[in-house]
């Protein structure tokens, strides 16, 4: 993909006092650059319309984290963890960061990064069991790390924690700047394919299935633990077709090293009131991804799938996953 540059920079003054956001500033010395107070509630951007979604995709705030709570995770890992980053550059029209108009689209990078670090090795070491710390739910850290560096610098000092993993999900493929490094066993990296339809019409911004699958292949060679998480599942009208295809692309594209011991996750989209303005706004030709026939309402404002449509889903997948890949653990429907 090409690289990002961003139309502009909005930074909190004290990143300066941090040698990343010092290098942050001076990398993007000829975007114009505003100081702002907060980066969690940033009034410029607040009052933008719906319809300049993308464009507000463009900017580049800068600050630092002060929330560092951890929160409990029963799924691939023990804790989801804040991290180096919120938000992306890429414009998912279902994803789930966009949780408030306006405040959660952009991407927002976080140069304390020592700190956030520190506080997981120390709760790795003090544990008596090893743990898995989620680190990449807020963000895609291996597009972040294409702009920061932050995911290399991440991996190549968590390799001093005496026990712990660190695992993250990604849509993006640019992972050779991760390939020779040391402490890759002890990170696990989780690949989201789609269909490739969907790839193109939903997932804006992200990379091609085929650019994906190479960087599993990567991946694993290198020496890291790979999963597949098949995210969103999102039932389009010809769905059973493209999940199908889909399966059996990554049976016929997969390396024989990452299919020997791969495992998946299967998740299904979740759509809310605040996605569908947006979109009819900022989208208005894009795919229409609610569908009152096969959705309800959970929670204030979201949609899901009703419970038949999501079992036929299910019973649909797993019987695929099991012909093609019988010998692969589906570590968890949601």
């Amino acid at each position: 993909m090409k690289e990002f540059k961003p139309d502009a920079i909005y930074y909190e003054e004290k990143i300066k006092e941090y040698e990343l956001g010092r290098e942050m500033l001076e990398k993007y010395k000829e975007v114009p650059q505003y100081i702002i107070e907060n980066h969690n509630n940033i009034e410029k951007m607040r009052k933008k319309e719906n319809k300049e979604f993308p464009k507000m995709k463009r900017n580049l705030i800068i600050g630092i984290r002060k929330t560092h709570k951890f929160v409990p995770n029963s799924k691939i890992s023990n804790y989801l963890v804040p991290y180096t980053s919120s938000g992306c550059i890429a414009m998912c029209l279902y994803c789930y960061l966009v949780c408030n108009y306006n405040k959660c689209a952009y991407l927002r990078l976080f140069v304390n990064r020592e700190e956030m670090l520190q506080k997981i090795i120390k709760t790795a070491n003090d544990s008596d069991k090893e743990l898995v710390f989620e680190i990449g739910s807020n963000s895609d850290l291996i597009l972040e790390n294409s702009i920061t560096g932050n995911l290399k610098w991440t991996i190549e000092n968590f390799k001093n924690a005496k026990k712990g993993y660190l695992t993250f999900p990604t849509k993006f493929d640019m992972v050779d700047d991760i390939l020779d490094i040391e402490g890759k066993e002890k990170i696990i990296i989780r690949m989201s394919v789609n269909p490739k339809e969907i790839i193109q019409k939903i997932e804006i911004g992200t990379s091609m299935l085929k650019d994906r699958v190479n960087a599993i292949n990567k991946l694993k060679r290198a020496g890291y633990k790979v999963g597949i998480l098949i995210a969103p599942v999102i039932f389009v009208e010809n769905w059973e077709e493209l999940y199908k295809e889909l399966i059996v692309y990554l049976k016929e594209n997969l390396s024989d090293e990452a299919k020997k011991d791969i495992f998946f996750e299967v998740i299904f989209m979740t759509y809310s009131f605040i996605h569908r303005k947006i979109n009819e706004e900022a989208f208005p030709n894009a795919t229409n991804l609610y569908n009152a026939d096969i959705m309800t309402g959970r929670g204030k404002g979201k949609y899901t799938y009703k419970q038949e449509q999501r079992i036929k889903g299910e019973e649909y997948i797993k019987n695929w996953l099991n012909e093609y890949f019988p010998n692969n653990k589906i570590i968890y429907f949601s």
